[in-house]
């Protein structure tokens, strides 16, 4: 029995078109949806927008919760409001981003077993997993109760 060729999952199309002042538009194909950015202040802009690298740190926070989520889900228990916030930490020239910090504030009641699957899970989202190696990802846990 012969085995297929794993087939690639279909990709999602951006588009950016760039204007003046270090800006541009980037533009989500399938829904239209749209968001600026910017060079950041220290770097020619004017800090009036995520700049790329921003992008980077809420892409994490935002993969991070999104995967709890899933995770709830499918592990039959209800989640609730998740908070996050990310400092994104620049190396010296050359720029690189050295660390993303995540500070993560999730609901009361969870059990400590799901605490514990939960604080797991959340270094192992599809974006935590693709960054480099030498881009540091510190996160903390917080719980109400």
């Amino acid at each position: 029995m012969s085995q297929q060729p794993a087939v690639p999952a279909p990709g999602v199309v951006m588009s950016l078109v760039s204007a003046p002042q270090l800006k541009t538009q980037v533009t989500h194909g399938p829904s239209g949806a749209s968001l600026p950015t910017e060079a950041p202040r220290d770097n020619g802009g004017t800090g009036g927008s995520f700049s790329p690298t921003d992008l980077m740190g809420a892409a994490l926070a935002s993969c991070v919760v999104t995967t709890m989520h899933l995770t709830a889900n499918r592990e039959g228990f209800t989640l609730g409001e998740v908070r996050a916030s990310v400092e994104k930490r620049m190396t010296p020239p050359p720029r690189r981003i050295a660390e993303l910090v995540l500070s993560i504030l999730l609901p009361s009641g969870l059990t400590p077993p799901q605490r514990e699957l939960l604080e797991r899970i959340a270094h192992e989202c599809p974006v935590a997993r693709s960054l480099h190696p030498d881009v540091k990802v510190t996160a903390s846990f917080g719980y109400p109760d």
